[in-house]
């Protein structure tokens, strides 16, 4: 029996991993937007090429949930709900970022929904396109 990528994804506050050239990113989701919910989505550095899918390097890559991580050399996050004082805020975090310019792409596929210019230090805030 499998276990979960991440047991404890969604529960709690985020330890975020900032500093010098390192800030982080995070992005809410629209109101009103429950389909966003469990959408994984790709950051990658602002003209980098998109990912090819073929694989050369003898390991053998294999699906979690339904989906291939392995299909993309970028990290990706998904959208869950966390509790604020204000109530739940559906968002994507991602902790620890190089400084620089990025664009963020829902997972599967190519498509740039986003672009973000992270700070060394800072927490980058950003709202998801409605």
């Amino acid at each position: 029996m499998g276990t979960p990528e991440n047991p404890h994804a969604g529960q709690g506050p985020v330890p975020l991993d900032i500093g010098g050239d390192v800030g982080a990113l995070v992005v809410t989701m629209p109101d009103g937007r429950p389909d966003l919910e469990g959408l994984e989505v790709e950051i990658r550095p602002a003209g980098a090429a998109a990912p090819t899918h073929h694989h050369h390097d003898g390991h053998h890559h294999h699906a979690h949930g339904g989906h291939d991580h392995a299909r993309s050399p970028f990290p990706h996050v998904g959208v869950v709900g966390r509790p604020t004082p204000a109530g739940t805020v559906h968002c994507l975090v991602y902790p620890a970022v190089t400084a620089g310019d990025y664009v963020l792409c829902p997972m599967p596929g190519d498509t740039v929904a986003l672009t973000a210019t992270v700070v060394g230090g800072e927490v980058t805030e950003l709202e998801w396109p409605g």
